[in-house]
Order: C-alpha cells, then structure tokens, then sequence
C-alpha cells in the first residue's frame, strides 16, 4: 500500500505539469494523461514485483484508453499475459495475448528495430507454444508464423524458424498440409541459416545459429518425409508431368542429394534431365554423384571433369577435384590423385582431406618405391607429414589425421637398418619418383 501511494503522491504532483491538449484515445497519453501515467506506473511497478493480478487492473487501463502511450504497455502485456495463465491455465489469457499482439502491431508495427514481422513472429510463436494440442490453433500460428518470415527475411528469429518447422511437422501428420510443403519449408529455412551463418562475424552467434540449423534438420527428419522412398512417392510422378521445370527439378535434386539418395531412379531421370536442359557445372556434378553411387567410377570421372571444367565458385571446385582424387586413389591412378587433391587444398585453405588423401596415395606406393626394404619404409615419412599437415591446419579431421600418424609411424625404418646406409634421425632425406618431397628421417628403436 505505501509503494501505491507514493506513486499516486507524485503522479498527482506531476499531473499538473502537463499543458492542456486535446486529449484522444488516438493521442500519446489517451484520454486522461493524469490517470495514463498514474497506472502506468502503478502496473509496471507490480510487474516488477511479478505480482500480475495486481497489474491487471492499471494495465488494462492503459491498454484501452492510451492505446498509443508506448510500446512498454505491451512488452509488459506480454508478461502479464504468461503470468496469468501459467498461475490460472485458463486459456481466455491466450486469447487477451493474442490481442495484446495485434493491438501493437496497429500502433507500433512500423518500428524500425521490432516492426510488424517481427512481432507476428512471437505472437505466432505464443500461439503455437501453449496450443500446439489443437490443429486448428496450430494451423492458424503456422500461418502467422509463415507470415513473419515473409516479412522479416534474413532477420527471423531462429525460435520463429523452429516453430514454423515444428508446426508444419504436425500439420503434414495431420493431413493438413502436403508433404512438399514440409520440403520447401525445410530447404528455404537451410538456406537461410546459411546465409546468416556466413554473414555473421561473432563465433558465439555463429554457433547459435548452427545449433538453431542443426534443430530444423531435427525437426525435419521427424515429420516422415525425409527418407529416399518417401521423396520418390512424393516427387516422380509430379516430375513426370513437368519435365522442362527446372524449378521443380532443382528442388527435386536438393532434396535427394541432401538425404544421399543418388543411387535411386528419380534421381537419375532428374539429374539427366537436368543436364539435357542445361549442361552447366551443377548439372554435371549430379550426374558424378549418380554414378560415384553406382560405383561406375569411369563415368563419374568424365562428369566431374566436366563440371570441374564448367566450375566457377572455388569452393565447390575443390570439393570437385578432391571425388575426382578419391576415385583415382582407388583406381591406383596414385599421380594423378595427388595433383587433383593438391589443386583441391590450393582451392579451399585450411582443408585438411586432400592432405590426408596424399598421405595415402604415399603410403600405398611404399612397396613401389625404390629397391630395397628401407626405401619403402622411407615413404612412411612423407605420408606422415601429410597426416599432420592434416591435423595441423583442419581441427575437423585432426582425430583421424591422429589415428594415422600413430598408424603409419609404426611402419618407419628402424635404427639399425638404417645404420647400414648412414641415415640418422633428424637427417634430411629425398624421396624421388612422382612423390618428389624432401623430409626428416625418423627411426624406430
């Protein structure tokens, strides 16, 4: 009762330093300005207290008669909405939220920091949070939710784009919604969890938002159609009808090369189609999948030159040239692995897998090298360093550049037989052929 009177004391004191304007409901303070700020402050000051009930009344006061006061009335709305209903569970407080959102956006939607996306954004997560047992209630937050992202882009909250996938998981289970709808919303939101990823400078937000990404994919997989059989239903006969859409026969070819299936019909109709239409990079690089799947390594080959050729982002050159030394490795094309997996780490810095792939190119030429029995163990030298030039530039691959060095260090020359031919440890070896690298002797006890 004392804080209640203070308050009053000085709102009356105060009520006297207000100039005589025409007072609206429409104007900043309503009606009365004496009574606005008098039970402004009296609602703010139990919200603080986390006494909602007693807010009620001073807040409600405010929200119907100085509607335009500011955008605290419905910040504190917000709370006092959640605050009612987790102490009464009645759902007229969902409802009173609900309008708490939308009076703001009538009166404060054009904010610049928190304008009428945003705001749909968390009344659409609100309604779904404490009604997602009711579909039509969900349905009505999706498409809310839906709504926001529209409008905010780049700048939706990740919790926006969780609750849109959530939502669209139960609606597609309900038959609600189709299944390509739950497709399109997934690769829109991987999209754009890329893309703010890549614009975002600080680490700890990067990771926020990864582990926001990661959650989607979650979601994703647990509404039912991710697997490759489920697609296949989904999307074959939609292709069959639509041949020349290259719209639909790119979504078509995201999907199925996001969830690994290359080794399944539609992809293969899809990605030939893809290259008669347009025989770009992509396009070939499809059809290099298709078949590194199939294991027809010789026209993955052809493929993947063409796209390597056709290639014009760095990135995704160097991923293609590291399959290309993959499939030469387990060709024995040794030479010719290395140099596409030297031009893949040229391409993309800091990428320890080329580096690892050299290192075994190396040590499967051990026995191929030289004449004697300690030339081969000197190759072991060279494949090693390439293992922690691994380890040492990609923390990604450093448990299994790890694992190979205490692997192959096991295979290195000893002490003794390499006595007979004046190596000692430190010293400075070649190792010729097409391998050509200069390293340090290490020997064996």
């Amino acid at each position: 009762m004392k804080t209640r009177f203070t308050i009053a004391t000085v709102v009356l004191l105060l009520s006297s330093m207000f100039t005589l304007k025409a007072q609206t409901l429409e104007s900043k303070y309503g009606l009365d300005s004496a009574q606005t700020v008098l039970n402004a402050s009296l609602y703010v000051e139990m919200v603080k207290q986390k006494n909602y009930e007693e807010a009620l009344p001073g807040w409600r006061y405010v929200y119907n008669n100085a509607p335009a006061y500011g955008k605290t009335a419905y910040i504190k709305g917000v709370t006092i909405m959640r605050g009612m209903l987790r102490k009464t569970k009645n759902p007229k407080y969902i409802d009173t939220l609900m309008m708490v959102y939308d009076q703001r956006i009538k009166y404060f939607g054009k904010d610049r920091k928190y304008p009428e996306g945003w705001i749909l954004g968390r009344k659409g997560g609100d309604l779904f949070k404490y009604k997602k047992k009711h579909i039509p209630s969900v349905k009505e937050a999706y498409s809310i939710l839906k709504k926001s992202i529209e409008m905010q882009q780049l700048k939706s909250e990740a919790t926006v784009i969780n609750y849109t996938m959530e939502a669209s998981g139960i609606l597609v289970k309900a038959g609600e919604i189709e299944p390509e709808e739950v497709i399109d919303n997934y690769l829109l939101f991987m999209d754009m969890a890329k893309k703010q990823i890549d614009a975002e400078t600080k680490e700890s937000k990067k990771e926020n938002l990864d582990n926001a990404r990661k959650n989607v994919e979650q979601i994703f997989f647990k509404a039912g159609v991710a697997d490759c059989e489920t697609l296949s239903n989904i999307f074959t006969a939609k292709f069959e009808a639509n041949k020349d859409d290259m719209v639909l026969i790119n979504k078509i070819l995201r999907m199925l090369n996001r969830q690994e299936c290359e080794d399944g019909a539609l992809y293969a109709m899809v990605a030939e189609r893809k290259y008669e239409l347009e025989p770009n990079a992509d396009a070939a690089h499809n059809l290099a999948k298709m078949f590194i799947k199939k294991k027809e390594f010789g026209k993955s080959k052809n493929y993947l030159e063409q796209a390597i050729e056709l290639e014009e982002d760095a990135e995704i050159k160097a991923d293609l040239h590291y399959k290309l030394a993959s499939i030469q490795f387990l060709q024995g094309q040794l030479s010719a692995s290395k140099s596409n997996a030297l031009k893949a780490a040229k391409l993309k810095q800091n990428w320890g897998l080329p580096y690892i792939l050299i290192g075994k190119t190396y040590a499967s030429y051990s026995q191929k090298y030289g004449s004697s029995a300690l030339d081969h163990k000197k190759v072991f030298w060279v494949a090693v360093d390439k293992f922690k030039k691994a380890k040492a530039i990609d923390p990604e691959c450093a448990a299994d550049a790890q694992k190979l060095i205490s692997d192959y260090s096991k295979h290195f020359p000893g002490k003794e037989e390499a006595f007979f031919e004046g190596i000692k440890n430190g010293d400075i070896v070649k190792i010729g052929d097409w391998i050509n690298e200069t390293t340090k002797a290490r020997l064996n006890e």
